[in-house]
C-alpha cells in the first residue's frame, strides 16, 4: 500500500502594472525563454534580489563602522580629540575650508 501526502502552500499575489522600456522588456523575455519561466517569475526574482541587495547597501557601512569601533576598543586605540574640527586635514591632508 502506497501513501502519498501533498502539502500545498498558498501565496497570495497582488497584480501590479509596470511600465518598462522596450529594451528591458526584451531582456526579461529572453531570460524567461532561456530559463523556461514566465516573465512574471523573472520580474519577481529580479525585484527580490534587487531589493535585498539595496537594503543591505545601507547597513554595510554601519556594520563596518561597528567593526572598526570594536577593533578600536579591543586594542584600546585612541584617535585625535579634535577630529571633528580637523576632519578635512585628517582625511585629505589639507584643510579645504582655508581655500589653499
Amino acid at each position: 500500500m502506497t501513501t502519498c501526502c501533498t502539502t500545498c502552500y498558498v501565496e497570495y499575489m497582488l497584480k501590479s502594472y509596470l511600465y518598462l522600456p522596450e529594451q528591458l522588456n526584451q531582456k526579461i523575455y529572453l531570460m524567461a525563454k532561456a530559463q523556461n519561466k514566465s516573465k512574471a517569475e523573472i520580474i519577481r526574482l529580479a525585484l527580490e534580489k534587487g531589493i535585498n541587495a539595496f537594503s543591505q547597501q545601507g547597513t554595510a557601512s554601519a556594520r563596518l563602522l561597528l567593526k572598526l569601533t570594536a577593533f578600536g576598543k579591543q586594542y584600546r586605540l585612541r584617535g585625535p580629540k579634535d577630529s571633528s574640527v580637523r576632519i578635512d586635514e585628517l582625511l585629505w591632508g589639507r584643510d579645504w575650508s582655508e581655500g589653499k
